[in-house]
């Protein structure tokens, strides 16, 4: 339970919480830890697996159709009907096991992937530094942060340097927020604590050491995302739900209509009610929430074994609408492994002293990892010089630059590498290569000669200087009369399949747009390489100058963005989407803004925390081939999804209306209700199994996008044709053969459920039927349902279900009239595809 100095615990210093958490600078002991997350049930051994299966099955009983469902067993029951009560129960049962299974194995791919991705925190327990997942950390914990660490808890900090934090998810400030070890007053405002770390922050730059005060709901986080929880439904999930209570609008019209209806023709009140209860049953898409949650968790898995982790299942059907592709250079376009060229003076040539310089800086460094310096690291200097590290200035996105303040054995050194414009101007001096220091103005210009030179040859270009100091408090605010000293000259090279991938992504119709902080000259010499002839280059200077509405239309026509600012990675991804639907990778914290504003968020499983966290899909590899992959996926699961939306608006609602229409001129009913329920148990199974289907390649090249006209089209033109066909059933049954009730019920019975399984195999392509192969398992349980089906009035209880042996002349001519059914039904839907421009 949280206590009163807990809500305002910035104004104690952290001996204080060390006493009341029972910790210490080195952390909780592992035993302690445990016993804490144990008491408040969040130990992974006292979470109840039966529990939460429980209480998933009693889910599915939930909906309004399965509770009426379940009144008309109880209704049932008081009047004696054993055999409507068994059939129903078994009906209801059966579905809802059906569904239970289902939803638990897509849960598990869920859970899974959750796993992978879940946010890991550095702690110290038992005064040793561990990894371990953020959902266990406890109050008292000491945590360590970096530049990208995401904070998992409210905090106080007990060491930092130079710690800078983004509170722009809490406060509301775009600027980073400096933080440093303080006591405050009590009625301190949230901005000015900056003794604390909020959960749901993340560190900008710095590093620091910081002790756990509040976790969970306890949090500022916890407490606004428990009152504002809920998840943002995407294009798709917005367009199903919406048609999902369309069609059950009609359906609840319809069987009331239908129910008053036959009580005016003075046909029995229960039986009445109950032909009203199953229609409504059949016609509703009560699969609709299910098949969209399963379609996404095979997808979800399929992906996985393609090397791309979902982090948020509604944004597979998104993923399947992208049709442009945003991305850095490094790691995608390039190999993401630097390779140091060359280290130069200012007069560009090979200096060891610079070498020395630029080897101290990167590996004295204690900020987070980067390719740069994981690269300097592996220099191997000609001299062995002792050297202390006495002091640091980390990196960040508004100096560019990483200082280090060194001790050698003759002098104290602080020595700045970074961003070229960055590091010029903070230098007064210059070292040339014969030893001697000058005036930097009279070389300025050479300078940035010899920059662009490097860049048009396909260099990327840092820069570094130094200057002797005496004190050792070390600040941003002696980053000043610094002597410039030389370049580092990088190369990543292009990876050899890229221009492979490029065309892959243009069959898809995805086109491919870099957005990239480095010089414009690497910019263009890297698009020249990867085949983009006469590249289009926009700078982030340029795009200061551009108004909102010349982006819209100039951004169309770029290729690369180049030398900008994170900010503006944000305002290209919003000027983009006006006419694309756009995904961005990206992994480094300047990325965040612009994974938030895509339509898909992409990050790699080595990224900071925080965008990691920010993205839709976590790419095992930073490789674009595997993201072709993953648009595949998401357009396989757009399309299985839609196959039973198809299903559900043509063939089952003209079938359950014509029912309906029928009822009403029959001097009794078409389709008992226990038939009724029983022709939707039957095509359950197959339609489940919609999700696994093939998808035809030419779907796949297209993206996939929601179109209510086009499926209220389909509506109308297949539910038409379905009730024609339901209409000659009729005519054929009951004016031609002359059957009675029993005979009747049984043949239209078959013929229902025949053609709504046979329609799948029809409605899953947009070519004809045969030119198209479906998955093993819709093939293979559809079968199996169609021989039960034609075998039911065999069975020896069949009398109790309303079903009688046909003649063979009857069911002859049922499964002729199924036959016409399905091949006109196949050459209608090539026209329609082929109409709507979906062929």
């Amino acid at each position: 339970m949280q206590t009163t100095t807990e809500n305002r615990f910035w104004q104690f210093d952290t001996n204080h919480w060390f006493q009341l958490f029972n910790s210490s600078e080195k952390g909780l002991s592992q035993a302690s830890a445990d016993k804490i997350l144990i008491e408040q049930g969040l130990h992974p051994k006292s979470k109840s697996i039966f529990k939460k299966d429980f209480l998933l099955f009693v889910s599915q009983f939930k909906s309004p159709l399965m509770l009426l469902l379940i009144g008309a067993v109880i209704i049932s029951g008081f009047l004696g009907d054993t055999s409507d009560v068994l059939i129903i129960l078994f009906i209801v049962l059966s579905t809802g096991l059906l569904s239970f299974f289902q939803e638990r194995n897509a849960g598990k791919v869920v859970e899974k992937l959750q796993s992978m991705i879940s946010l890991k925190a550095t702690v110290l327990r038992d005064g040793l530094k561990q990894e371990i997942a953020s959902s266990l950390i406890v109050k008292g914990d000491v945590i360590i942060l970096n530049a990208g660490d995401m904070l998992p808890a409210d905090c106080r900090i007990i060491e930092s340097n130079e710690l800078y934090a983004n509170e722009a998810s809490l406060t509301g400030e775009s600027y980073p927020v400096r933080k440093e070890v303080s006591v405050l007053e009590d009625q301190t405002e949230l901005i000015k604590r900056t003794n604390c770390l909020w959960e749901g922050t993340n560190i900008v730059s710095g590093n620091a050491k910081a002790l756990v005060i509040q976790t969970g709901e306890e949090t500022i986080f916890g407490s606004i995302a428990k009152s504002a929880s809920g998840t943002i439904e995407t294009t798709f999930e917005k367009g199903i739900k919406d048609f999902g209570f369309f069609l059950m609008k009609i359906t609840l019209t319809l069987a009331v209509f239908i129910l008053v209806v036959n009580l005016l023709n003075h046909k029995g009140i229960i039986e009445s009610a109950l032909f009203a209860l199953a229609l409504a049953v059949g016609m509703a898409p009560e699969l609709l929430p299910a098949i969209t949650t399963i379609a996404m968790s095979a997808g979800a898995k399929r992906l996985l074994d393609k090397k791309v982790i979902v982090k948020k299942l509604n944004s597979i059907q998104n993923l399947g609408e992208v049709n442009l592709l945003c991305t850095d250079k490094t790691g995608t376009i390039t190999e993401g492994c630097i390779i140091v060229a060359k280290i130069v003076d200012g007069s560009g040539q090979e200096s060891e002293f610079v070498k020395q310089l630029a080897f101290w800086n990167a590996s004295l460094e204690a900020g987070y990892s980067n390719p740069i310096d994981d690269a300097l690291k592996q220099l191997k200097l000609t001299t062995n010089i002792s050297v202390e590290k006495i002091g640091e200035v980390p990196y960040d996105f508004i100096r560019k630059r990483l200082s280090i303040a060194v001790s050698t054995e003759k002098e104290k050194l602080l020595i700045s590498k970074g961003a070229f414009p960055q590091i010029l101007s903070i230098c007064t001096k210059i070292k040339r290569g014969n030893e001697s220091v000058e005036d930097i103005a009279a070389h300025k210009q050479g300078l940035e000669t010899m920059f662009v030179k490097y860049g048009t040859d396909g260099l990327r270009a840092i820069a570094i200087c130094y200057k002797p100091i005496e004190s050792t408090n070390i600040s941003k605010d002696i980053e000043k009369d610094m002597i410039f000293a030389g370049f580092i000259l990088m190369n990543d090279p292009v990876k050899s399949d890229i221009i492979a991938t490029i065309d892959e992504l243009s069959k898809l119709k995805v086109g491919l747009k870099i957005i990239t902080g480095d010089n414009v000259n690497v910019a263009k010499s890297i698009a020249l390489e990867i085949g983009i002839k006469a590249p289009v280059v926009m700078t982030g200077k340029q795009l200061f100058s551009t108004s909102p509405e010349a982006l819209k239309q100039l951004v169309k026509k770029t290729h690369i963005f180049a030398e900008v600012e994170p900010q503006q990675k944000e305002r290209i991804i919003l000027a983009l989407k006006q006419t694309y639907t756009v995904a961005y990778i990206g992994d480094g914290i300047n990325d965040v803004p612009a994974i938030n504003a895509a339509d898909v968020g992409i990050s790699v499983e080595n990224a900071v925390d925080v965008t990691r966290e920010a993205a839709d899909f976590v790419l095992m590899e930073k490789n674009l081939m595997v993201l072709v992959d993953g648009i595949r996926e998401g357009r396989k699961t757009f399309a299985n999804t839609m196959k039973y939306l198809f299903i559900s608006t043509g063939s089952t609602f003209g079938n359950m209306c014509s029912v309906a229409a029928a009822s009403l001129v029959l001097p009794f009913l078409p389709m008992l209700p226990k038939q009724i329920l029983l022709t939707n148990f039957l095509t359950d199974l197959p339609f489940l199994m919609v999700t696994t289907d093939n998808v035809d390649k030419e779907q796949l090249e297209r993206p996939g996008k929601w179109n209510l006209k086009l499926i209220r089209s389909y509506m109308v033109v297949f539910g038409v044709h379905s009730s024609l066909f339901d209409l000659i059933t009729f005519m054929t049954l009951y004016f031609l053969l002359k059957v009675k009730e029993s005979e009747f019920q049984t043949g239209w019975f078959i013929e229902s459920v025949l053609s709504e399984l046979l329609i799948v195999f029809i409605i899953r392509t947009h070519k004809n039927f045969f030119k198209s192969r479906p998955s093993k398992y819709l093939f293979i349980l559809s079968i199996i349902a169609l021989i039960l089906t034609i075998g039911l009035p065999y069975f020896p209880f069949a009398n109790d279900i309303g079903l009688t042996p046909l003649p063979i002349l009857n069911l002859v001519v049922i499964l002729l009239i199924v036959v016409a059914y399905i091949i006109t039904a196949d050459l209608l839907k090539v026209w329609f595809f082929k109409r709507h421009n979906y062929a």
